[in-house]
């Protein structure tokens, strides 16, 4: 596998996702190559993978680094998705290990593909590209896009139509029209029993460290953008309860649904967009 800096020619990419525990070399690519990005912001999490699943040319960027070197509260969440928008990106995946806020439904080894999250962050580098002069205030009430969700949604429903993997919202909760709410906290330590009792009396769904600030800078970069949860535990509740070692094993023993879920997707993302991701800014600049 051949290490570049990037070329002209390299800025066509459609589509591009982050990954983390558990998940640092995926082999769903053919002719993937490792190309070197610089920002205005510093280095990427790592060298930035880019090739083709199923006609479509992909970049992957592992959020931790390969090794899982860096802590969520770390992580240059803004040089990576600015390498994203280098590469010509115009969709990002987000798969992330969370655990789940709501035992009784959601269990481990589901997925929760969130429409809504609640930021418990307070050190993150900013979650913004604006840092004075011109300001950008995007609308962020529905941070993730509905056209990238659906897709996600309907495919896993064709590839898992017994439920063998259960995916939130299913087409039950959807009629219902409940909420799935990613919780963001800081990281790297796990919920104190009080953080996590309250987080679930307000009904929210799972909670994770990362998928929040990738929106953000997601929506500033006019990037759809949409998070798949893995429920690796059940946080405080149940007999999973969180660990650094229950996360790692889950993530490990549920890379192959997350990759074969993502095969499916990637082609079924429709290239030109009927979503207002692309245009935010057209309304946000002052």
């Amino acid at each position: 596998m051949a290490s570049t800096r990037i070329e002209p020619e390299e800025k066509d990419v459609e589509i591009g996702y982050f990954a983390g525990t558990g998940n640092y070399d995926p082999d769903i690519f053919e002719d993937a190559k490792e190309i070197k990005i610089y920002t205005p912001y510093g280095a990427p999490s790592d060298l930035v993978l880019v090739g083709w699943i199923k006609g479509k040319k992909v970049a992957f960027i592992p959020r931790h680094g390969r090794h899982h070197t860096i802590p969520p509260f770390r992580v240059n969440y803004r040089a990576n998705v600015w390498a994203m928008k280098e590469l010509g990106v115009k969709r990002i995946i987000s798969p992330a290990a969370v655990g789940s806020l709501q035992p009784d439904f959601i269990k481990p080894y589901e997925f929760v593909v969130s429409d809504q999250f609640f930021d418990r962050t307070t050190i993150r580098r900013p979650l913004s590209f604006y840092e004075g002069g011109l300001t950008g205030h995007v609308p962020f009430s529905d941070p993730t896009c509905d056209e990238l969700r659906r897709v996600i949604l309907d495919t896993a429903r064709e590839l898992w139509p017994n439920n063998e993997v259960v995916v939130h919202p299913t087409p039950e909760e959807e009629k219902e029209k409940k909420m799935f709410t990613y919780v963001c906290m800081e990281g790297p330590r796990f919920s104190t029993r009080a953080e996590s009792l309250f987080y679930k009396s307000q009904g929210w769904s799972c909670v994770g460290m990362t998928a929040f600030s990738e929106a953000c800078l997601c929506r500033e970069a006019e990037i759809c953008f949409a998070s798949i949860a893995l429920i690796t535990d059940t946080d405080v509740y149940g007999v999973l309860p969180v660990t650094a070692e229950r996360v790692a094993q889950s993530m490990k023993e549920n890379v192959k649904n997350v990759n074969k879920l993502l095969f499916e997707v990637i082609p079924r993302i429709p290239t030109d967009k009927e979503c207002s991701c692309n245009t935010v800014l057209d309304y946000s600049l002052y």
